[in-house]
């Protein structure tokens, strides 16, 4: 088959975005009543019924609810009836939502739903992620997320790339940005705090909090019926670093960089990017291998460091890419998602509006 006789890549768009408003603690809700404003709030966005819809598909942890099946309560949230066609990935939002976006791309239908969620309060997070490792080298060694974050921070700075003083600048810039977001957990003028591991400080880890956020996607002209200016998804892609730290370069993200070329990125330059760097070291990372330049606005919802609810901080970067778009901010906005140690899983998504 020639490139002419090739047939045309369907066109699939985010059209709707909403998220809760992210706090340290939500012990007096459920997940399912955290998430049902959310669903309710990005259908009216579209006028969308439940029954509208043709695909949905989540992101959640068993591990976070600490029950198995977890996401199977979460679909009191969007209604028992009708029936729906559904789906759910142990992961972040971020990448349900490529699930849904393939689906579309099929033609089995013209909507998605995409929702995530995620309760960090109730145990200890910190020892929980620790699950994600290599169950017989180095979970047994129970390193915590922190700690490995600072081993990075370290490798960064060893190498020359960064200090102290311009991490600090990063979470004070990604906070400050963050005062205009109404749904942000930490915000403002916040002091850098002490070390919690060596060269991490305070302020240079995320906080922790619940969460829950929500995406509509939408194909071609239905796309357009129900936004005034889609966000649409020129590329997306993902990719994954080896399992073992160990035979890793932790300064650099050769997955992020690969990502971001599947997806396109480089072929045209970027205004804002939404980068999930829980972690000060990782954004400059990220900077590195997305080659961002200093004319790029790089997380002005404030980015992970001043909401970072787990499963759901990689969706809301897509989602907020996608807001400044609809908003007319942004004409070509760069997302990234990003799951287990040290920047190990990375999803990279380009969104573009229609010229102006």
């Amino acid at each position: 088959m020639t490139s002419e006789e090739a047939p045309a890549v369907r066109e699939i768009a985010v059209v709707a975005f909403a998220q809760t408003d992210h706090r340290r603690s939500t012990e007096e809700s459920s997940e399912v009543e955290m998430l049902m404003p959310v669903l309710h709030e990005v259908l009216a966005q579209t006028g969308l019924k439940t029954a509208d819809i043709g695909f949905t598909c989540s992101g959640s942890s068993d591990y976070l609810a600490g029950r198995a099946f977890s996401f199977t309560l979460a679909l009191d949230g969007v209604g028992a009836w009708p029936p729906i066609s559904e789906s759910h990935v142990e992961m972040d939002g971020a990448w349900a939502l490529y699930e849904a976006w393939t689906k579309l791309l099929t033609g089995d239908a013209d909507t998605a739903l995409v929702y995530s969620y995620g309760k960090s309060s109730p145990g200890s997070l910190r020892d929980v992620l620790t699950r994600q490792l290599d169950p017989y080298y180095v979970a047994p060694l129970w390193p915590d997320s922190i700690a490995l974050a600072a081993l990075q921070a370290q490798a960064l700075i060893d190498a020359g790339h960064t200090d102290e003083p311009a991490l600090a600048a990063v979470g004070a810039r990604s906070r400050a940005d963050a005062t205009a977001n109404p749904h942000a957990q930490l915000k403002g003028q916040i002091p850098h705090g002490d070390h919690v591991v060596r060269p991490l400080r305070t302020g240079d880890c995320p906080p922790v909090g619940d969460g829950a956020a929500a995406v509509i996607l939408a194909a071609g002209e239905r796309a357009r019926d129900l936004c005034a200016r889609p966000a649409w998804i020129r590329g997306i892609d993902h990719r994954i670093e080896a399992h073992g730290l160990g035979v890793r370069d932790l300064t650099d993200s050769p997955s992020t960089r690969l990502a971001a070329e599947k997806a396109g990125a480089f072929e045209q330059p970027v205004d804002t990017a939404e980068l999930h760097a829980p972690f000060t070291a990782q954004e400059v990372i990220l900077r590195r291998a997305l080659r961002l330049g200093d004319d790029v606005r790089v997380n002005p919802s404030g980015g992970a460091l001043a909401a970072n609810p787990v499963m759901a901080a990689g969706l809301i970067r897509i989602g907020e890419a996608a807001a400044r778009i609809h908003r007319g901010d942004s004409d070509r906005a760069l997302a990234h998602a990003t799951s287990g140690p040290c920047l190990q899983q990375n999803l990279v998504a380009v969104l573009e509006g229609d010229p102006r």
